[in-house]
């Protein structure tokens, strides 16, 4: 006679499932390098498509706006498009913590914009040092979060409801911090060389260089310390050549990147004349080169989350929890902990990418954060690959997807001018988005079919 099985132990069956399907998600297989690339064949066809059809749709797009406007390949425009994604990208990292469960917070967009807007009357109205009224912007970013998050996961109501509430009480905050308190009113202007310089500043190029060999070295010696400890634990492990293709690919581009980046910029090389007490001599051009600060900043941030999601097990308990919030509460997971947590990671990347915002300004107003600031940072999560059905996502996803809304903003601000410049720029936008959602509601009905989701 067969033991019948019971209710809790499917649910820890299902739990641990889940849990294991995030942890595989991320594992490495073994191999040779044709023996991979056959494997991530396989995978595609199934429909495990990850970022491939963002990272194909931003290479069409580049190449398309390249030819179109020879402008959009200069090194001052690349240089632009890096730090134009970049308040995207950062945004759009916290929104896939939130969207990996499930959630959404249509409150992320004007939350920056509250953020900012503290920072900017600390730092102009109240006179303090930069770091206090940075601080104070990050720290506003993780009580919003801790609000959004209790409401949630606690009071039980919907995030749909808790962030719409929040979007539209938000507007009015930064309506109060910029219209009060001392110092500018309606239009608060940063006077802070720092803050001002996170978005508009460049590395040294000696600093740019030490930065690439640091971050190439560490690369390889994470792939290399990852494969060591799969092997001696007798885990299925990447093939040597798999690991040497990825650094090896990895350098290149860092290095290409930078090597461009360290070039002058400056429109005007040459200089120019100029009266100085009455005496016309010739000016130097202002040189304009090395890496923007925002890559070092961004960077750091993509490599922070992605080790959380990928390395630990909070990142492996955020999975379970978005593929399956019932069985990972029975498996012992505090689903409420990890819920709330995820929106104040959300509202505190919100607040480093509102510091951005008003850093490339050099401003704040009542507009801070509003506008399609959240439907942007929305897009580029999905657009490169995050599922707005939960379980699903990378920081990468985000990256990939801000560098397309960037191209797409970029290109077609200079592609089509005049009065309806603006709507074709939505309206391209939004039909990449749709085609990007499609993608992932076939892609799932795919892996479906095929078992592996």
């Amino acid at each position: 006679m067969t033991k019948p099985t019971t209710v809790t132990e499917d649910s820890d069956e299902l739990a641990q499932s889940s849990e294991l399907a995030a942890i595989a998600s991320t594992a490495p297989t073994a191999g040779s390098l044709s023996e991979s690339f056959h494997n991530y064949i396989q995978r595609v066809r199934s429909g495990d498509l990850g970022s491939l059809p963002a990272i194909l749709g931003l290479v069409v797009l580049v190449t398309f706006f390249w030819a179109a406007q020879p402008a959009f390949g200069t090194l001052g425009n690349f240089a632009d498009l890096l730090k134009q994604a970049s308040p995207t990208i950062l945004l759009a990292m916290g929104l896939v913590f939130v969207l990996l469960l499930g959630e959404i917070d249509l409150a992320a967009g004007t939350a920056a914009g509250v953020c900012a807007c503290v920072m900017a009357r600390l730092s102009v109205g109240y006179n303090v040092a930069w770091p206090i009224a940075v601080g104070g912007a990050i720290l506003t970013g993780v009580v919003i979060g801790v609000l959004t998050g209790y409401l949630c996961a606690k009071v039980r109501i919907p995030s749909f409801v808790v962030t719409l509430a929040l979007f539209l009480a938000f507007q009015g905050v930064i309506l109060f911090i910029v219209n009060n308190g001392p110092g500018q009113t309606g239009n608060v202007t940063i006077t802070s060389n720092f803050i001002n310089d996170i978005y508009n500043g460049q590395m040294a190029i000696w600093l740019g260089w030490t930065l690439a060999i640091a971050v190439i070295a560490a690369y390889a010696a994470v792939k290399v310390h990852g494969r060591s400890k799969r092997v001696n634990a007798n885990l299925q492990a990447e093939a040597m050549s798999v690991l040497l293709v990825k650094v090896g690919a990895f350098a290149v581009v860092t290095v290409i990147s930078v090597y461009l980046l360290n070039q002058n910029r400056a429109l005007n090389k040459t200089g120019g004349i100029a009266n100085i007490n009455g005496h016309l001599v010739h000016v130097s051009a202002h040189a304009v080169e090395g890496v923007p600060w925002v890559v070092p900043l961004v960077g750091s941030f993509f490599v922070l989350w992605t080790f959380v999601l990928g390395r630990t097990r909070y990142g492996r308990h955020v999975y379970a929890v978005g593929g399956n919030n019932e069985a990972s509460r029975r498996a012992g997971i505090e689903t409420e902990r990890v819920r709330i947590s995820v929106f104040i990671i959300c509202s505190t990347m919100a607040a480093v990418a509102g510091i951005l915002f008003a850093s490339n300004l050099h401003s704040v107003d009542a507009s801070e954060g509003g506008g399609t600031t959240l439907l942007l940072a929305v897009g580029a999560a999905v657009i490169g690959g995050c599922s707005l059905f939960g379980g699903k996502g990378r920081p990468m996803d985000a990256v990939i997807g801000g560098l397309v809304v960037a191209v797409i903003a970029n290109g077609m601000a200079d592609l089509v001018t005049g009065n309806n410049s603006s709507a074709w720029q939505y309206i391209v936008t939004g039909a990449v988005l749709l085609l990007a959602a499609a993608v992932d509601a076939l892609s799932r009905r795919r892996a479906g079919a095929a078992g592996i989701a």
